[in-house]
């Protein structure tokens, strides 16, 4: 048998970087996907069949039912995103797939996009864009499309996890906010000041900028309608962490009525689908899930996908495991 087929069969859901993908090559015997295209249920059911390892990203639904197919091959999934709840895991761990994702690296840029969205909500930046390229601007004016300065004032985390202290510190350092949090478990000592509540309602109602940290994939979103009611007339709300956090729908509705004052937006319950609700109003700022959109970490992301990989196949323990 020659070496090329010796080497386990590796499945990538979508376009890599070129650094990934040429290291990915190197170790294995790839199947690339050079279209970028997302790939169907069909298709991902029959690569279980057909491949020793896939690596999807967070866009890839991996479902108990696929994880069950008969004459399942795959027995790695290597993620490349620091989420995992695409995953079925709690089944993958019942069948011994082991399971991976690719934290840390991604945590700077992330927090600089929540950043972003926290100064464009608060300033109103896509209004104020808007109003400049449809030719609507007639000059400078004194009391014209003002937002809200964040200088002193509350910045809320749910989830301080690295992304939510990464994100939290910048704010208080560089911007001289308030910090205050709820987070499950102790996060131990930051190294900014932050004062840990009781309740996400708690944060809710303190926050002047709420900024959502936590991760999706359970049976209702953790943010809920009830907690987005408690929060200021005047504040704002900031998701870079998955769109079913929070309560999307409930979120529409307190924009559209005025309830709150702003949202940022990175993720969305049901990308790439954005609602005709949110993308009408000029409250309301969207990325489209580039979060970790720079060459740098997305490079990062595909290399430690890698590794874990390597890791599998050698029999070593895994640098990232979550089942």
């Amino acid at each position: 048998m020659s070496a090329q087929t010796d080497r386990p069969r590796i499945l990538v859901t979508r376009k890599l970087t070129e650094a990934a993908e040429q290291r990915l090559a190197t170790r294995f015997d790839v199947q690339f996907n050079a279209s970028d295209t997302p790939m169907s249920a069909e298709a991902l059911t029959q690569a279980m069949r057909d491949f020793d390892a896939l690596v999807p990203t967070v866009s890839d639904r991996i479902t108990g039912e696929m994880l069950r197919t008969e004459g399942r091959r795959v027995r790695m999934i290597a993620n490349v995103g620091v989420g995992f709840s695409n995953i079925d895991v709690a089944t993958a761990q019942e069948l011994g797939v082991a399971v991976s994702n690719t934290p840390d690296v991604l945590t700077d840029a992330t927090a600089d996009i929540a950043l972003l969205l926290i100064l464009a909500s608060t300033r109103r930046a896509y209004a104020a864009e808007k109003t400049l390229r449809d030719g609507a601007w007639t000059g400078f004016s004194v009391v014209d499309g003002l937002g809200t300065s964040i200088q002193g004032k509350v910045l809320g985390i749910i989830g301080m996890g690295r992304i939510g202290q990464a994100t939290a510190k910048r704010a208080a350092a560089g911007f001289g906010m308030e910090v205050v949090f709820y987070n499950r478990s102790d996060p131990g000592a930051l190294s900014f000041p932050a004062r840990r509540l009781d309740s996400i309602d708690a944060v809710m109602q303190a926050a002047d900028v709420v900024s959502v940290h936590v991760p999706g994939g359970g049976a209702a979103p953790l943010v809920t309608a009830e907690h987005i009611a408690q929060m200021k007339p005047s504040a704002h709300l900031v998701n870079t962490a998955r769109g079913d956090s929070i309560d999307q729908a409930a979120l529409v509705a307190a924009l559209q009525s005025g309830r709150i004052a702003g949202a940022g937006l990175d993720v969305f319950a049901d990308e790439p689908h954005v609602p005709e609700a949110l993308r009408a109003m000029d409250t309301v700022t969207l990325l489209p899930h580039v979060g970790s959109a720079t060459q740098e970490v997305r490079t990062a992301m595909g290399l430690l996908a890698a590794d874990n990989l390597e890791a599998f196949f050698a029999g070593r323990d895994l640098p990232c495991r979550v089942a």
